[in-house]
C-alpha cells in the first residue's frame, strides 16, 4: 500500500480482516481520486454519458414517432364513425381511463372542451361509486385502455349497455373485452413501447394522445369553430389576450372627444383637454367621421392663428381608423407602424369608440 500504514494491535482474525478491508478501501479511494482529477478522464466520462443519454432520447422519440406514423396510416372508416357519433351527440363526450390511460383521457377531455366539443373526464373507479350519475343518455362514452381488459371499466360498459349510451373504445387489442362491447372500436397500431423492457406506457400513450387530438381537431373543423369561439372559451392568459378585440377595450359614449366642423377651436381645445386623449374627432351632421385633430395639427396651424379657426379648418381629413371587430393586437400594430397613440374606432364610417395605446398595454396585448 502506498503512502499509508495500518497499525495492527493484535493477531485476532477479525482485526486482520478489518485491517485488510481498510487497506482495500484506501487503495480504491486513492485510485478514484487519481482518475477523477485527470481532466481527460473527466471529459471522456461526461462525453460518453452525454452521448449515451442522447442516443436513448433519440431512440424513444423515434419509437413514438413510428407509432404515430403507423396510426396515421391505419386511420379509416372506424375513425369517421367515431367522429360521427361524437358530432351528433346532444350531450357531452365522457372520456374515461385508468392509470396512464386516465391521464391521457383527462387531456383529451380538456382539449375537446376547449375547442367546442363539450367533454368531461370521469374516473372509472369513482364511476362505480356514484359518478355514473354524471353520465346521461345524451352523452357519448369514450373509454381508453391499452389492454382493453381494465376491470375498473366494467361497470361503465354495463351502464352504457343498460341505457343505450354510445360507447367508443380506444385500445391496443382488437379482440379485447372493451373493444368487443364498443359501438365503435378504435385500435392503436401494434407499435413497441419505447422503454427497453417494453413495459412502461410510452409509445402507446403517445399514440392515444395523438388520436385524441385528431378527433378534437376534426370535430373543431366540422363545427366551424372560429377564433371568436376560441376567445370565448379562453378569456384568460396569453391566448385570451391575443384574441382580444378592439371592442373589448375601447372607450365609448361620453368618453369620445367629438365635435362638429363649425366648432371654434377655442371650444375644440377645451373638449380635447377634458377627454384626455389629446385628439378630437370632427363629425358631420350624420355622425360620420370627417377628420381628426391632433397636437400635430395644432403645431402646424399655430403660425396661422389656430385659435381663430374652426375644427373643420384645422383637422386632417380622413385619418387612421380601425373597426371594432378587429383584434386589439392588430390595432396596436397599426399605432406602432404609424407612430400614433390613438385610433378612432368606426362602424359604417361613424365613430363608436376610441382606443389609446395604453389601453392595449394595460390589457396585456402585445
Amino acid at each position: 500500500m502506498c503512502g499509508a500504514a495500518v497499525k495492527r494491535t493484535g493477531h485476532d482474525g477479525n482485526d486482520l480482516m478489518n485491517d485488510r478491508k481498510i487497506e482495500r478501501d484506501m487503495t480504491a479511494e486513492a485510485a478514484n481520486k487519481t482518475h477523477s482529477n485527470d481532466p481527460a478522464n473527466a471529459l471522456d466520462q461526461t462525453a460518453g454519458g452525454s452521448a449515451d443519454d442522447l442516443a436513448v432520447a433519440r431512440r424513444v422519440l423515434a419509437a413514438e414517432s413510428d407509432g404515430l406514423k403507423a396510426l396515421a396510416a391505419g386511420l379509416g372508416a372506424d375513425f369517421v364513425a367515431a367522429l360521427d357519433i361524437m358530432d351528433r351527440a346532444t350531450g357531452r363526450v365522457v372520456v374515461t381511463g385508468m392509470g396512464k390511460s386516465g391521464h391521457v383521457a383527462r387531456k383529451i377531455a380538456a382539449t375537446m372542451a376547449s375547442t367546442g366539443t363539450p367533454a368531461i373526464f370521469v374516473h372509472p373507479a369513482e364511476a362505480s361509486h356514484g359518478d355514473l350519475g354524471m353520465i346521461t343518455r345524451a352523452d357519448v362514452i369514450f373509454a381508453l385502455s391499452n389492454s382493453g381488459e381494465t376491470t375498473e371499466l366494467n361497470d361503465l360498459i354495463a351502464y352504457a349497455k343498460r341505457f343505450s349510451i354510445p360507447l367508443i373504445s380506444l385500445t391496443g387489442k382488437a379482440g379485447s373485452t372493451l373493444a368487443a362491447n364498443a359501438d365503435v372500436a378504435l385500435v392503436c397500431p401494434d407499435a413497441p413501447e419505447a422503454c427497453p423492457m417494453g413495459l412502461a406506457p410510452t409509445t402507446s400513450t403517445t399514440v392515444m394522445l395523438g388520436l385524441g387530438d385528431a378527433l378534437a381537431v376534426a370535430l373543431l373543423e366540422r363545427k366551424g369553430f372560429s377564433s371568436d369561439d376560441f376567445h370565448a372559451l379562453h378569456p384568460g392568459g396569453k391566448l385570451g389576450r391575443r384574441l382580444m378585440k378592439v371592442s373589448d377595450i375601447m372607450h365609448t359614449g361620453d368618453e369620445l372627444p367629438l365635435a362638429p366642423p363649425e366648432t371654434p377651436m377655442t371650444e375644440a381645445l377645451l373638449t380635447m383637454t377634458a377627454k384626455h386623449f389629446g385628439c378630437l374627432g370632427v363629425v358631420d351632421a350624420d355622425g360620420g367621421l370627417m377628420g381628426i385633430i391632433t397636437d400635430g395639427d395644432l403645431r402646424r396651424h399655430m403660425p396661422d392663428g389656430v385659435l381663430d379657426r374652426t375644427a373643420g379648418e384645422t383637422m386632417t381629413a380622413g385619418g387612421t381608423t380601425v373597426e371594432p371587430d378587429r383584434l386589439a393586437s392588430e390595432a396596436l400594430g397599426i399605432m406602432n407602424a404609424k407612430s400614433i397613440t390613438n385610433l378612432f374606432v368606426v362602424d359604417g364610417g361613424r365613430p363608436v369608440g376610441i382606443l389609446h395605446i395604453h389601453d392595449c398595454l394595460r390589457a396585456g396585448v402585445a
